[in-house]
């Protein structure tokens, strides 16, 4: 059964290529349900299957396996024609925006329009009233190569929403841009979501794009999803050894835990502004030593987990854990496995 307040639904997906060097596997069993009007995120490193996820979704790829559902319909049963009019309600923005060089920025948005037999009155009218929406209502005239990276993703967004898609599916959409300009261009596709009530999917390496924009996100790790959960739940205490890893890192693995025990607290809810490392410290009178941190403000919470090192003394230890569930800290302790 399909919610009814689900937009996209993926039912036991999997995909496989056959190669020279014989069958390869890049996604096993997902399972995913996206909400209408949400920003979900899926991330993952290199190789994991992220982009082929986003290409069977639109059935660009079509499963080997499994089922995907849009709006209560299954891909697979649809006409070519009937999954041409599916794909015109998801758009697609990709990381090297895919624009026509040889095209205006104003032709180059009204392409999906010509595609689809709109009038040439009618699409150029849509294609202003976009580049209004991302701010380049000047720039109609302009070619690709006059423009900065940032201006032409926001091209490539305008063109994407040309045909009024329900969903837009974000392909590495910032990875090719510096730290600013990826800040600009999430904010603008957070308006888009808010403003049009357009589902977000976002496909990524970089959990910065999933803390910023994110209401909910997907881990996939080897062709399979290792948990999905709210951002602030997985940020604040990630279940898989591959959400620890994302959100941790590599430092931890070097850490000295010759003279002592280390121990993960999760913030999963307290406020940015409570002191609770220093609360501890002050509470139980333990040296404390920070191995790592990695915690995020969102929203006016305090959402991540910190790595600490206590001497490996008794009676020291007990007062502490004795302080963290007191104050209802969620914790952990680690050895040098933890990730």
């Amino acid at each position: 059964m399909i919610e009814e307040n689900s937009i996209i639904k993926i039912d036991g997906l999997s995909k496989r290529f056959k190669t020279s060097h014989g069958e390869v596997t890049a996604l096993e069993n997902i399972h995913l349900e996206i909400k209408k009007g949400e920003i979900f995120g899926i991330i993952g490193l290199s190789g994991a299957g992220k982009s082929t996820l986003v290409r069977c979704i639109n059935f660009l790829e079509s499963p080997t396996e499994g089922e995907i559902w849009f709006e209560g319909k299954a891909l697979s049963t649809l006409s070519k024609k009937e999954l041409r009019n599916v794909r015109q309600s998801m758009g697609m923005i990709f990381q090297q925006f895919n624009l026509m060089e040889q095209r205006s920025v104003i032709k180059n948005i009204c392409f999906p329009l010509e595609l689809a037999k709109v009038p040439k009155e009618e699409a150029i009218k849509r294609a202003r009233e976009l580049l209004k929406i991302v701010g380049l209502e000047e720039r109609e005239n302009a070619y690709p190569s006059q423009l900065s990276g940032g201006q032409k993703q926001r091209v490539a967004i305008a063109r994407a929403l040309a045909t009024n898609p329900r969903v837009l599916l974000c392909d590495e959409a910032t990875s090719a841009l510096d730290p600013n300009t990826t800040k600009s261009i999430l904010e603008l596709l957070k308006q888009i979501n808010k403003e049009l009530g357009i589902t977000i999917l976002i496909i990524t390496h970089e959990m910065d794009v999933i803390e910023t924009i994110c209401n909910r996100v997907a881990i996939i790790d080897k062709s399979q999803i290792a948990e999905v959960g709210f951002v602030t739940e997985i940020f604040s205490e990630p279940k898989s050894t591959i959400g620890r890893q994302l959100l941790l890192g590599d430092s931890i693995q070097y850490a000295s835990v010759d003279n002592g025990k280390m121990f993960r607290i999760a913030f999963d809810g307290h406020s940015t502004y409570e002191p609770i490392l220093s609360n501890l410290v002050m509470a139980c009178k333990v040296p404390i030593s920070v191995v790592h941190a990695e915690i995020k403000n969102i929203n006016g919470v305090a959402t991540g987990q910190m790595v600490i090192q206590v001497p490996d003394q008794e009676v020291e230890v007990a007062k502490m854990v004795r302080h963290l569930r007191t104050n209802y800290i969620s914790f952990e302790e680690v050895g040098r496995d933890v990730i």
